[in-house]
């Protein structure tokens, strides 16, 4: 009668080793599926953010560049002079509308030999957040940036 007790209790000691073994099992497989999931959902927004970032600098860079060449020209350098134009604001950009960009456009008429015409340089930071409903654009700690530089 005592074997049968401790072969018994053997038995379900092996049960509750093998319940616990195989419980281990499924949640280290459900934690490295969460991992990666997790990770996927981080890289989309990371890729989804930088786009917005891109397209607001490239709208900044469009809006000053149709500006500078229409026939209402915003921005004029006096002969043999630079002049700067800084924070010019384009907000209200994105899917979202809380993309913005920040722009500067140069205009240098020196002339200095070799360079024989005027160069403009237009500098358009884009940010993925920031556009507040006043038309301002103020970039947090957590906004993605990205910059382009136009030169003709």
């Amino acid at each position: 009668m005592k074997n049968k007790i401790l072969q018994k209790n053997r038995e379900a000691g092996f049960v509750l080793l093998f319940a616990v073994t195989l419980a281990s099992l499924l949640l280290a497989i459900a934690l490295g599926v969460a991992n990666i999931a997790l990770k996927e959902v981080k890289f989309g927004t990371n890729a989804r953010d930088a786009n917005e970032a891109f397209f607001a600098a490239d709208t900044g860079i469009e809006k000053v560049l149709f500006n500078d060449r229409s026939d209402n020209n915003s921005y004029v350098a006096v002969s043999g002079q630079t002049f700067t134009w800084d924070n010019i604001v384009v907000s209200g950009l994105g899917g979202t509308g809380k993309s913005c960009a920040i722009v500067k456009i140069t205009k240098d008429d020196r002339r200095i030999a070799p360079v024989t015409a005027m160069i403009t340089t237009i500098v358009s930071k884009g940010y993925n957040t920031g556009s507040g409903l006043s038309g301002s654009c103020s970039p947090t700690d957590n906004s993605v940036e990205r910059q382009i530089v136009s030169n003709y």
